[in-house]
């Protein structure tokens, strides 16, 4: 039996490359996606840019309009609170199953939640965002399931989106460096349950605001 990783399409990597720089920030909603400025960039044709964008679509990353072009993008209410379900179901099946990781992925938890932590002390605001969505990655990780792993990572590109609608994402992230830190430290230590339960204080808690985030946003446009 073969061995060999999958083999993955220009446009698949295209798409993947697309998808972190949405994680990271750097696409925020609305952002246009010219596919000739995409295609020179990547050193593609345009018709790998567009069966990415296609790629994108059927993620929930981007919109796209005949005759209009694509852009990243803008999450609803609806969105936001379906997003976080997933993230329930996920995240605390993952502590759940911790019981059975091995000792690389709870240290992968570990340096996750330092590296928020760095960022925060360094006043790297717009990194905080990025390094926390990736400490709650090494969560679902915990699992050892590498297609929720994959599946994570269009959700966590979700969610930086939604996260764009916040007044001061800045201020909105730092508020959960503390809570990482918990987690982690629960989540390593053993203390499965208890993990769980500040995990689930700590979703339901950010969706509301989130969701109060987009509603203002939409009253304001």
């Amino acid at each position: 039996m073969s061995t060999r990783a999958p083999h993955v399409s220009a446009a698949e990597a295209v798409q993947a490359h697309l998808r972190e720089r949405i994680t990271a920030g750097e696409l925020p909603p609305g952002n246009r996606l010219v596919d000739t400025a995409l295609a020179e960039e990547y050193g593609v044709s345009r018709h790998t840019v567009r069966d990415a964008l296609r790629l994108l679509g059927a993620d929930g990353l981007v919109r796209s309009v005949r005759n209009s072009g694509s852009s990243v993008r803008s999450l609803t209410a609806a969105d936001v609170r379906d997003i976080y379900l997933v993230r329930r179901l996920m995240e605390t099946a993952a502590v759940r199953q911790s019981a059975h990781a091995d000792d690389g992925l709870l240290q992968d938890v570990e340096r996750a939640a330092t590296t928020v932590e760095q960022y925060a002390r360094a006043g790297a605001a717009s990194h905080v965002g990025t390094a926390s969505l990736a400490f709650h990655r090494s969560l679902v990780a915990l699992a050892g399931s590498a297609r929720l792993n994959a599946f994570y990572d269009t959700i966590a590109a979700q969610l930086r989106l939604a996260f764009a609608v916040m007044p001061d994402e800045g201020e909105f992230q730092l508020q959960w460096v503390a809570l990482d830190r918990q987690i982690a430290d629960l989540v390593v230590s053993g203390r499965r349950t208890e993990a769980e339960a500040r995990l689930l204080e700590y979703l339901y808690e950010s969706e509301g605001l989130v969701v109060d985030g987009i509603r203002a946003a939409e009253r304001a446009g």
